[in-house]
């Protein structure tokens, strides 16, 4: 009888360690995964925030482009038309003004665009 309690108290001990072992084990490839996983979402951040100031920059220097080219169509001193009368400043936005306006607005939406596009690259 003590023979026999000996016998499984030791196969039970081994159980124990193997299955000990087996969640170690576990716990270790749990660990790497979750390095891997925090290595590779600092990496995605880092692109991001080259992405994000990469479009900033190109915006930026669009969106000036855009302010010399239309800003140049308006010479108010070169007219010899009298000027419009006083009105409501909405109504008597001179057309360069109006095709800045669009101008920029246009390349806001395609800059945001070109920004989805990147960021959704990255996944």
């Amino acid at each position: 009888m003590v023979i026999i309690f000996a016998a499984l108290a030791m196969g039970g001990l081994g159980y124990g360690r193997y299955e000990s072992n087996k969640y170690d084990e576990y716990k270790l490839e749990v660990a790497t995964l979750a390095q891997k996983q925090i290595d590779k979402n600092e990496a995605q951040a880092k692109q991001q925030a080259l992405i994000n100031k990469g479009i900033s920059n190109e915006y930026e220097a669009k969106l000036s482009a855009i302010r010399a080219y239309y800003g140049g169509m308006h010479n108010a001193s070169g007219s010899a038309m009298p000027s419009l009368p006083l009105s409501s400043s909405g109504t008597n936005a001179s057309p360069a003004d109006q095709l800045l306006a669009c101008a920029t607005t246009t390349q806001q939406l395609v800059s945001l665009q070109e920004w989805v596009n990147e960021q959704v690259a990255l996944k």
